[in-house]
């Protein structure tokens, strides 16, 4: 069922923009004759005025608003200088009303050019479907137009000035949650060096569980793609590495490890690097973050080790990687454990504790309960000091008289960091990055 409505008047010719109250209640109609619709949210996309043209506009719409209240329809009418502003401001609507089914009513020149914004806005979370607007010279005479042909595609310059148009947009919105902030190991060298771990403060997400520096998208989430460009960008301008040579790990919970250079795999938790400027990172929204550096061979690596990743030793293959493929000496490769969910917060089902009691007992708490606590940290820095790597060269919170902490819980923090385990599904997600200086 039909959730919202989007009527798109915004690049009307002129003279129908004139009369866009007639185009109003001629659009009630449409939406009221629709048997699937049941008193749907109603959004008038328009091109807004200059600003002393508002109050009069405002008020030559008040009529066409009340035929709408009238049958007990909720409408808002917005109006920004582009498309992009007022589909954005729309989604917010959208998403604080948790609503995912949307037609879109738009003139048929439109809808190629619509979908390109619906692509870089919205994610697999929302449905649309379509309906073209015929629009005659008279506003009195609209008609629903004939279904839309398919497969057509839009010129390549006017998709890249859609793309620049949301960018720039993006670029404007203020920060949210104060200012960005990276946390840094004082074990990695800086000179040598770029790294740091995001926390969740300055970006732009809105929503809740996300909001407001997230990083990562899916078809799962809300955030699409061009707002976690964004974030990256603020992100990256911050701590002074180019978003656009920068490399995440495609996450699997697996070990396998992508040396840059050679093949990249379809899936991978490790990435190990000895390519100055690159920039390559892992994510963490619980899963924790290791970033790994070798300041004699100038080489680093990053990892995503969630509960399956570290049974399956993803940190001690990403040394490996070091080692095999750059001739690292492991003893002189330094490791950070980046901000991640502590025993303090994370259970698993026994089963699965089990095999972390098996790495050591101290990394499991409470075993004999149905879901004991992990200590993840724990288990990682044993399985790393038996893959070769010195104990003083591991920084994590798991010995105790380290000058400093940067693996806090991410579970006890919701004021500096996400967490799936505490946020569910819809959740947000953090970086852990590095670079060799050039």
């Amino acid at each position: 069922m039909v959730e919202a409505v989007v009527i798109d008047l915004f690049s009307l010719p002129a003279n129908l923009q004139n009369d866009i109250q007639d185009l109003l209640c001629n659009m009630l109609g449409t939406t009221e004759e629709c048997p699937s619709v049941t008193s749907p949210l109603v959004y008038v996309m328009c091109c807004q005025t200059q600003q002393s043209e508002r109050k009069d506009e405002q008020e030559s719409l008040l009529p066409a608003l009340r035929d709408f209240l009238t049958l007990k329809k909720n409408l808002e009418v917005v109006r920004a200088l582009t498309t992009a502003a007022a589909l954005y401001t729309i989604k917010q609507r959208l998403d604080e009303k948790d609503l995912h089914v949307i037609k879109i009513i738009l003139p048929a020149f439109r809808r190629d050019l619509m979908k390109v914004y619906i692509d870089h806005l919205f994610t697999a979370v929302y449905q649309f479907e379509f309906e073209d607007l015929q629009m005659a010279s008279d506003c009195n005479n609209l008609l629903i137009a004939e279904p839309h042909t398919e497969g057509q595609t839009l010129p390549t310059q006017d998709v890249e000035l859609i793309t620049r148009e949301i960018q720039m947009y993006l670029q404007s919105l203020p920060s949210l949650k104060g200012e960005l902030t990276i946390l840094r190991s004082s074990l990695i060298p800086d000179g040598i060096f770029l790294h740091g771990f995001s926390t969740r403060t300055g970006g732009i997400s809105y929503i809740p569980t996300l909001s407001s520096c997230n990083l990562f998208s899916s078809s799962k989430r809300r955030d699409p793609q061009a707002v976690v460009k964004e974030n990256l960008r603020r992100l990256a301008n911050a701590a002074g590495f180019n978003p656009k040579t920068f490399h995440r790990v495609k996450t699997d919970h697996g070990n396998a490890v992508y040396i840059m250079g050679k093949t990249e795999p379809d899936s991978y938790d490790g990435i190990v690097t000895n390519q100055k400027g690159v920039t390559i990172a892992a994510p963490g929204a619980d899963c924790i973050p290791v970033l790994f550096a070798d300041p004699v061979r100038r080489v680093c690596g990053a990892a995503h080790s969630g509960w399956k990743g570290t049974l399956l030793g993803v940190s001690v293959a990403t040394v490996n990687a070091m080692v095999s493929e750059y001739g690292c000496n492991v003893k002189d490769i330094l490791v950070v454990l980046g901000p991640s969910v502590g025993p303090c917060c994370y259970k698993l089902p026994q089963e699965s504790a089990k095999e972390f009691h098996r790495i050591d007992p101290k990394c499991v708490r409470l075993f004999d309960s149905a879901s004991p606590y992990i200590d993840l940290r724990r288990a990682t820095r044993i399985l790393l000091e038996t893959g070769g790597i010195l104990p003083e060269n591991i920084q994590d919170d798991s010995v105790t008289d380290q000058n400093q902490n940067i693996t806090l819980c991410t579970a006890c923090h919701p004021d500096k960091f996400y967490s799936h385990f505490r946020d569910g599904t819809n959740f947000g997600t953090q970086i852990g990055f590095i670079s060799i200086k050039a």
